[in-house]
């Protein structure tokens, strides 16, 4: 048995750039960073941020061209793709890219403090906060605001909150971290 799964959060580095192809086909890519920080011996804050180039196609692309922008956090689901290529000197290249099928646009939230707009880096949303998800395999679109009503086998729905604001409870008793929107 093999696993190829990437599971990335971080900033996009770049406005995403789209191409059609035959039948309009969109194609999508775009760099992300990932950070790491850490302190090394001698006390000092290093951070560490490596870049990875993001592929996302057809309906996947088409959000990503209106709904990602750089500097936009998002959280991604994929795989590893190697390919190579000739270069016009006729050197063999390789390329790494994350081929997505899953992304979810992570929200700032935005505190207004003696008339500024803060927004952290490592603000994520609230429980229960619309934010715009697409898995393609699935090709639907969830924009902010719209429900999604999936209720699992045993008929809860653990997508959205009940009357009192709080999410319905597993059939074990409680919520589990399988409850968590990532």
């Amino acid at each position: 048995m093999s696993i190829n799964k990437v599971i990335l959060v971080g900033n996009v580095g770049k406005d995403p750039v789209v191409r059609y192809f035959d039948k309009g086909v969109a194609k999508a890519t775009f760099p992300l960073a990932t950070s790491e920080t850490y302190t090394n011996q001698q006390g000092e804050t290093i951070t560490s941020t490596e870049w990875h180039n993001i592929v996302l196609w057809r309906a996947l692309a088409e959000v990503a061209e209106k709904t990602i922008k750089k500097g936009a956090q998002v959280y991604l689901v994929g795989k590893i793709k190697t390919r190579s290529y000739v270069d016009k000197d006729g050197n063999n290249k390789y390329i790494t890219e994350i081929l997505a099928d899953t992304m979810l646009v992570l929200e700032k939230k935005q505190a207004s403090v003696g008339g500024q707009q803060n927004a952290s880096r490592n603000d994520y949303p609230e429980k229960g906060a619309a934010v715009p998800e697409v898995n393609d395999a699935g090709g639907s679109y969830h924009a902010a605001g719209e429900t999604m009503n999936k209720p699992d086998k045993n008929g809860a729905n653990h997508d959205n909150p009940g009357p009192d604001g709080s999410f319905p409870e597993s059939p074990a008793g409680g919520n589990n971290e399988d409850d968590l929107p990532f």
